[in-house]
């Protein structure tokens, strides 16, 4: 019998994997649709906006529904949709089914954190970090697997429909293990630290989702832009410029591995400004020393640092929404992720603008104080939080 803990652990390797499988084959894809850069790139805005549109929304589905209900659809979904991708003949077609997978993942993300926080909640321990190591380790395994099938020479189509294939086999495994999260009746008390107050005005909510911000704007950076940099300002061969952000993944999924025991020993705040001062450093030594031993380095560094920021804020919004009868954060959650969303679509194209303006190196130094910025953040979290504890519930229901 598979225990909730290894099943939401699967389930976000599962979430990873899709990443993994399809965005490896992007070159693949782009010359059946037939078109250049510029449009493909079009298309793939869609994925994003899906994500974006469909956390905004997961929050009040997964208290309807719970989240294992609604694990089970959106995971079943994005399996469904990558065949789709893959078949896709048309910039249009593809558009649509990368909207989907998208909108897909969103939910998919949204809910299997909110079960993370329950099995965090149910352990009485931070666990968060290793369920995010989870989907680190499941989007290694996916892209190592996309190189395998590019490789061997098949075609998008068929190496999706295998992965597709395989994620419903995993999904039926787990689903009944997942936490099963029930429905809010009617008239249950909802009673929160927070009283009545909705996301949007609770000032901790806006400063977790400032570190979850700084983070996907990190992260993002390093992936489109880490092997520019070394090409461009370093003069690096393009495979070994390839390593770098290989060296960033690598080193924040090993950082989740060991983020819960840290995160136990130094607490939530600590372990946050830790590593943020890790983050901004490891950037700024890749952006300002201009050899790539160091460069390697400081994307390996700063992929360590970043590893605790996005698990610790959702865990933190999953607590801040808590109820008294063990439940809640559904909202919170949801509204933490939507706004780190808009890091990962919005973050590469500043920075190229940037970039485009001044250089990469410049760039990246923008990117290495944003990244210190959430030690700020999180310092200013945490005392709001201890505020908002401090206050007596208001109302009985939200």
């Amino acid at each position: 019998m598979v225990s909730p803990r290894w099943a939401v652990i699967v389930i976000f390797a599962l979430n990873g994997a899709s990443l993994g499988s399809w965005a490896p084959r992007t070159p693949a894809l782009s010359e059946r649709v037939g078109v250049g850069p510029g449009p493909f790139g079009l298309a793939l805005l869609g994925a994003s906006v899906g994500m974006l549109l469909a956390a905004a929304v997961s929050g009040r589905i997964v208290e309807r529904l719970g989240a294992r209900t609604v694990i089970a659809a959106s995971a079943l979904a994005a399996c469904v949709t990558l065949p789709l991708i893959g078949a896709a003949g048309s910039l249009p077609w593809l558009a649509v089914a990368l909207f989907a997978l998208g909108a897909s993942a969103g939910v998919l993300d949204v809910s299997m954190n909110i079960a993370g926080v329950a099995v965090e909640r149910k352990a009485g321990r931070p666990v968060m970090p290793i369920f995010h190591a989870g989907f680190s380790f499941g989007a290694l395994a996916g892209s190592a697997a996309a190189a395998l099938a590019a490789g061997s020479g098949w075609p998008p189509a068929r190496h999706f429909t295998v992965a597709a294939v395989a994620g419903v086999l995993v999904l039926a495994v787990v689903v009944r293990a997942l936490p099963g999260i029930a429905p809010h009746a009617a008239g249950t008390s909802r009673v929160t630290p927070a009283g009545t107050r909705a996301p949007l005005r609770r000032p901790v909510l806006w400063l977790l989702a400032a570190i979850a911000l700084c983070s996907a704007i990190a992260e993002g950076a390093s992936s489109d832009w880490s092997a520019l940099l070394l090409t461009t300002e370093q003069h690096t061969g393009e495979g070994a410029a390839a390593l770098a952000y290989s060296g960033f993944a690598l080193a924040m999924a090993f950082a989740r591995l060991g983020g819960s025991w840290l995160q136990t020993r130094l607490g939530s705040t600590t372990t946050l400004c830790g590593g943020a001062v890790c983050a901004g450093a490891g950037l700024l030594a890749a952006a300002l020393a201009g050899t790539p031993a160091v460069s390697y380095a400081g994307f390996a560094l700063a992929g360590a640092g970043l590893a605790a920021s996005f698990p610790v804020a959702l865990s933190l919004a999953g607590e801040s929404g808590r109820r008294a009868d063990g439940g809640g954060g559904e909202r919170e959650v949801a509204f933490v992720t939507a706004i780190a969303y808009t890091g990962f679509l919005a973050g590469p194209p500043v920075i190229g603008g940037i970039a485009h303006l001044s250089s990469l190196s410049v760039s990246f130094v923008v990117v290495g104080v944003v990244a210190a910025a959430i030690a700020p953040a999180a310092i200013a979290a945490a005392r709001s939080m201890a505020r908002e504890r401090a206050r007596p519930a208001e109302g009985a229901v939200r």
